[in-house]
This record gives C-alpha cells, sequence and structure tokens, in this order.
C-alpha cells in the first residue's frame, strides 16, 4: 500500500496541496490506513496550534536568543577586509585572585577589547558535561557612546569556516551558542563589513569525566598543539 510523506501531509494540512491530490490523500486515509491516518490528524492539529501561536507576540529577547541559536542568515563567503587592531585590557584569568586564597577556579572567561573607538566586551560560558559553549558580548562606540551599534555582523570562525554567526541588538549586544574547538575567531564587521574587529576566544574542557561541573582552560602552544 502506498504511503504518502510526513512532508505531503504538512502541506494538505496548510492549504498548499493541488486540489485532485489533495481528494486522493484524504481518500487514501479515509480507506483505512492507519498510518497516513494518524499522520494526518496530527498535521492537522499541529498546524492549528501553529496557527494560534502566530498571533501571540513574542518578547524581542526571546526572538533574539533564538536566533542566536539557530542562525537565519545564510552562510556566506566572507571577504578579506582590514582589521582594526585590538587591544586587551581586561582578562579573567589573568586577574590576581583574593588575598589569602592559595588557588582558584574558573567557570568561564571573561576579556575586553579596545578597538580604535569601539569596545567589545565578551564573556564565555562553556556548558556542564559538553564541549559546547555559550558566547555572550557586546559592542559599543566608547569615543562617541550614542552612536547606535545595532544590527552588526557577528561571526565566530575557524579557519575560513564559519562556526555560528548572528548580529547585534540595539543595544550592540549578541549571543550564540557554538561547538568549541582549537583556534576560534570572533570577527565583528563594521562599517557595512569595510572594517571588522578579531579577536581569538579561550577554550574550556571539564576537569572530571561526564557529569562533572569544573572547567578549567585549555591553553594552545605556539605551533598550535593544545596542553
Amino acid at each position: 500500500m502506498k504511503h504518502y510523506s510526513i512532508s505531503q501531509w504538512v502541506d494538505l494540512a496548510r492549504g498548499l496541496m493541488p486540489a485532485v491530490e489533495s481528494d486522493a490523500m484524504r481518500a487514501h486515509a479515509a480507506e483505512g490506513c492507519t498510518e497516513c491516518h494518524d499522520m494526518a490528524e496530527f498535521c492537522e492539529r499541529l498546524e492549528g496550534v501553529c496557527a494560534g501561536m502566530s498571533s501571540t507576540a513574542v518578547p524581542a529577547g526571546v526572538v533574539r536568543l533564538a536566533k542566536a541559536i539557530f542562525p537565519t542568515q545564510t552562510v556566506t563567503e566572507l571577504k578579506r577586509v582590514p582589521s582594526i587592531a585590538a587591544r586587551l585590557v581586561y582578562d579573567s584569568l589573568l586577574a590576581p585572585g583574593p588575598a589569602g586564597l592559595r588557588a582558584s577556579w574558573q567557570v568561564g572567561w571573561q576579556a575586553l577589547y579596545r578597538a580604535g573607538d569601539c569596545s567589545l566586551d565578551l564573556r564565555v560560558e562553556p556548558e556542564l558535561a559538553s564541549s559546547r559553549a555559550a558566547l555572550i558580548g557586546q559592542i559599543s562606540n566608547h569615543a562617541i557612546p550614542e552612536n547606535a551599534m545595532e544590527n552588526i555582523p557577528v561571526y565566530l570562525k575557524s579557519g575560513r569556516s564559519v562556526v555560528a554567526q548572528t548580529r547585534s541588538n540595539r543595544f550592540g549586544e549578541f549571543q550564540m551558542e557554538y561547538e568549541q574547538q582549537g583556534r576560534l575567531q570572533l570577527c565583528v564587521y563594521l562599517e557595512d563589513g569595510a572594517k571588522r574587529i578579531q579577536v581569538p576566544l579561550k577554550k574550556f574542557v571539564s576537569d572530571r569525566a561526564p557529569g562533572g561541573d569544573r572547567f578549567g582552560m585549555l591553553s594552545e602552544k605556539p605551533n598550535g598543539e593544545q596542553d
């Protein structure tokens, strides 16, 4: 017995299927094909739920986080553009520990870079028992604070490959999740892509077996090998 695919049942529920094929599919489900009948009912219920949700206003913050996790922009080949020299102003891994504390263990990494008139504030938060991490950042113009820094393209690259990408919101903030790997570079494109700020990202690994909850930095040696 012929069965229709889930994509066809979804198109039928959404009213995108031609009339002749729609009649054939409905007749097939009514003739006693339990598998297709159940699939048709499921797709109709799902379409009803989606139609109801479309009228609900979603908070802008939720939309921004969803777009950061699932980028909607098409990944395109990036052209070589001049880089603005970035100066490291603050690195949480280099900050002195509290007085009297012999050792400490940091979860995540925070840094502040200055590049021309721009400041780039970054924080990397590794996930527990996972090789994934979240990057939270903000780009601002410290020379002219009132300058809008929204809709700025932000790419996370490994070599020539784009690992993740997003755009800043109206406050210059951005967020993305990614799979940790060696030699990651964060690229922020300014002036409609005419210039960029490029900085390296730290890599973290768990110091316990899966299920542990402590992390340490995995540093990179000059020749590219890792400790």
